[in-house]
């Protein structure tokens, strides 16, 4: 939904600094997420860490122009001649103002979600068995705090038919904010377990202040056999709905449980709903997994779905990755990943869920465990009860990480038990490297970095370096951009290890120079950017079905070319609690390599993307097939024109504004007229013109040594098979690059050469996988002088076009063991 800047002023109650007409449909809180500027509102929010007024330049000048904010920039009007500022008291309560006027937009079933543990696993169960009938706006991941909860609620549109929105608290009185925003139709409450604990006066307290979602629903579905919870609901004030609570005991219960029957890998559980008994198959067999479907079910036959589709869905259950993923490991070894959260009924949760799960091999079970948080216990309460639980639990072998575990290893009394004061120092010790055949719950508290993997660098000894200039890669920036219209967008591809130069460094450059989007190859190539620091905008050019995840963990935008991949990519997002995902459409207008058929395609491709609202299309893109060369600018305007017809009724079908971009670094300077939104600048960014193949500034520059020379007679032979025959007395030069190196073969035999102080040096015999030999007759030098590979001067196009290839290849071929140095000039 779109509101007007002036509406947003009225409905949060601000004063406006600034007169620029705006469309507001999308809020942002984190600077790093940003992904649709032109329609973006930015509260800066300030918290004892951080605050939001230090990003506002930023995102000024990657295009936001709405800001809420207690305190407006000094000059305002010259700094920010665009831009509206909305003056408030309180950013955050502003925030949570305009999601609960938003919320009052929609007379439809709000399903509000609250409890210790299990909100996140009900909520998305109940998208999995409404989505067939309903289409559900629900809380991404688990946004379900002070911030989440109205950045959750802001999702409803007019396709919503029925929302389901998380509520966490921590501290007492939350929970009301909470409540006016999400304002449900129907609450649940999950449990009541000990996370926060510490922050209420009792168990009771907590209890209450949860039970404030409660109060204006027209039906509360809760635990009736937990007497705290019964009591304290029975207790509520001036409560007029519907009490729909489950029980295994109460046989009058709304929903009573009549019996649990628990297979191998199932549950089956008889229900007798207002008086009829049915039954659902559930494809978990712990505890958690089966109390949380009660809740659903309650849920699912209260919004219209009939006992059989609930009995057919609920056996098609997904489980929620973010709670617990089992992963193959190395060395025999099965992974139970659990380190999304970190206290003592998630423990006993997963716990279970490891010792429930069948394995046939006998291996042993591991625990790695962080010190826990939050949990309204002593120490000695705390780690005596975990102790408790994994003899319980059947754990043979436990390590535990943190200082507090340390100085209570005596309460572990497991036998086979190891403790460490970091994940660091886990990781350097044996017990780490001799893990193997067993079955490892890893359950760790996410300061403790459980989730991050380590990388072990080895220092790469090696006298062959390539030599990157930042400021040319600027100065090739600024070449292009001097082509394109102030406002027009820019990709920036720094796919294949940014084109050989080294992607993290050249993206930190590119990001301090304002690039709209960074674009790689794969999924992985877009995490080590985001491990670095990089938080500017990545697009996925190729991204790959087994990285879905990946991409959603670290904020990465895939290219979407297939209805195979657009349904894959849709049911993982969903699967993950993903809503408003954004992914960037591929068009086929003449290249036929990847992407929808503008003609054949496109109204399917609008009907499936309509259906759903796990992702949006961010932007709509296609390739010139020969933007470089003049021959083909008859078949150019005819991608165009397709183009821009499939890209138009794209857009056509959407309210939020789609990106349009076709134009790569040839197209910009030769189609100047066809930059749309947006251009990608790729070889261009790397100093080669690819319309003549010429240097614009030259990026990069390999280099070796001369690690040893000889004096050998006429006649000699050099190198493997004797491919080289000198005709004079010669002196020939061992360098340490080799085809391992990226030093192409097809130079052997004389067939190229390199620069030896300034001075041209054949390649003689042929290329090795680690060293070359050139000829260096008649050249003044000694060992250990430079040699250029190519460079400043001896230009890369010059090998290319000895190979008989194109400059792509010569680039993006330098091995990873080349070392890369950075400079400016």
């Amino acid at each position: 939904m779109i509101y007007t800047i002036e509406k947003v002023t009225t409905l949060i109650g601000a004063r406006r600094f600034g007169s620029t007409d705006a469309k507001i449909g999308f809020i942002l809180t984190d600077s790093r997420s940003l992904c649709f500027p032109e329609e973006t509102l930015f509260f800066a929010l300030k918290s004892g860490r951080n605050d939001g007024h230090r990003y506002i330049l930023e995102l000024y000048h990657r295009g936001v122009r709405n800001f809420v904010v207690t305190e407006v920039p000094a000059n305002y009007a010259s700094d920010y001649p665009q831009a509206n500022f909305l003056k408030v008291v309180d950013s955050l309560e502003s925030l949570q103002r305009l999601a609960e006027r938003h919320r009052d937009e929609f007379n439809i079933p709000i399903v509000g979600i609250t409890g210790s543990n299990g909100k996140t696993m009900v909520k998305e169960w109940l998208n999995q068995l409404l989505s067939d009938d309903l289409f559900v706006t629900r809380s991404p991941r688990s946004y379900n705090s002070q911030v989440g909860v109205p950045l959750s609620v802001w999702l409803l549109n007019e396709h919503s038919q029925v929302g389901v929105f998380e509520a966490g608290i921590s501290q007492p009185g939350e929970m009301l904010v909470l409540r006016d925003i999400i304002q449900p139709t129907i609450a649940v409450l999950t449990n009541l377990g000990d996370a926060h604990q510490e922050n209420f006066v009792s168990r009771e307290a907590k209890c209450k202040e949860k039970l404030v979602l409660f109060h204006d629903a027209k039906i509360v579905v809760y635990n009736g056999d937990d007497s705290l919870i019964s009591d304290c609901v029975n207790a509520l004030e001036d409560f007029r709905g519907e009490r729909l609570y489950w029980s295994c005991s109460d046989h009058n219960a709304p929903f009573f449980v009549k019996s649990i029957e628990k297979k191998a890998t199932a549950t089956t559980i008889t229900y007798i709903y207002k008086g009829i008994e049915s039954w659902y198959s559930l494809p978990f067999i712990d505890d958690a997994s089966i109390t949380n479907s009660f809740a659903c079910a309650a849920v699912a036959l209260t919004l219209g779905v009939s006992k059989d589709a609930l009995d057919e869905r609920m056996l098609q259950l997904e489980p929620i990755a973010m709670r617990l993923e089992v992963k193959q490991g190395q060395h025999g070894c099965t992974l139970i990943n659990d380190s999304y959260n970190s206290d003592i009924n998630s423990l006993d949760i997963a716990l279970d869920f490891m010792n429930r799960r069948p394995d046939h091999q006998g291996r042993r079970h591991t625990l790695i465990l962080s010190d826990i948080y939050q949990s309204g216990m002593t120490t000695e309460e705390l780690y005596k009860e975990v102790g408790k639980l994994c003899q319980q639990r059947g754990i043979e072998k436990f390590i535990g990480v943190g200082k507090e575990l340390q100085s209570h290893a005596g309460l572990i009394t497991i036998k086979d038990k190891f403790f460490f004061e970091n994940v660091e120092n886990l990781i350097e010790s044996d017990v780490f490297k001799q893990l193997h055949d067993e079955v490892i719950l890893i359950k760790g508290a996410r300061r403790f970095g459980f989730d991050q993997l380590t990388e072990l660098l080895v220092q790469k000894v090696h006298e062959t370096t390539l030599e990157v200039n930042l400021n040319a890669v600027v100065k090739n920036l600024n070449h292009y951009r001097s082509f394109m219209k102030p406002q027009t967008k820019l990709v920036c591809m720094i796919k294949a290890d940014a084109y050989g130069a080294g992607s993290v460094e050249i993206a930190k450059t590119l990001q301090d120079h304002r690039v709209d989007y960074l674009a790689v190859a794969v999924a992985d190539e877009g995490v080590t950017l985001r491990k670095n620091g990089i938080t500017s905008n990545i697009m996925i050019m190729n991204p790959e079905m087994t990285a879905f995840k990946t991409m959603f963990d670290y904020d990465l935008e895939p290219e979407v070319y297939s209805f195979r991949l657009l349904d894959a990519l849709v049911k993982e997002a969903e699967k993950e609690g993903i809503t408003g995902f954004p992914v960037h459409i591929k068009l086929d207008t003449g290249m036929h390599r990847l992407g929808f058929d503008p003609h054949k395609d496109i109204d399917e491709l609008i009907r499936r993307l309509k259906h759903q609202n796990a992702i949006i299309p961010r932007s709509v893109f296609s390739h010139f097939v020969g933007s470089d060369c003049d021959d083909f600018d008859a078949f150019s305007a005819q991608q165009f024109e397709l183009f821009t017809f499939g890209a138009s009724k794209l857009q056509s079908a959407f309210d939020h504004k789609i990106l349009f971009h076709m134009d790569n670094s040839a197209g910009i300077e030769h189609f100047p007229d066809r930059q749309m939104d947006m251009c990608r600048l790729g070889l261009g960014l790397y100093g080669i013109n690819p319309r003549n193949n010429k240097t614009i500034n030259n990026i990069s520059t390999l280099k070796t040594t001369i690690l040893q020379l000889h004096h050998l007679a006429t006649g000699e032979s050099i190198g493997y098979s004797r491919k080289t025959i000198l005709e004079r007395d010669s002196v020939i030069g061992a360098i340490p690059i080799g085809y391992a190196d990226g030093l192409d073969r097809h130079l052997s035999n004389r067939h190229g050469y390199c620069l030896v102080n300034g001075q041209k040096a054949e390649y003689v015999g042929n290329i090795c996988m680690d060293v070359a030999m050139i000829d260096v007759t008649g050249i003044d030098c000694k060992e250990g002088d430079c040699v250029e590979i190519f460079g400043d001067h001896l230009p890369v196009t010059v090998l290319s076009d000895i190979i008989g290839t194109i400059p792509y290849e010569v680039l993006t071929g330098i091995s990873n063991r080349v070392k890369r140095v950075y400079f400016q000039d």
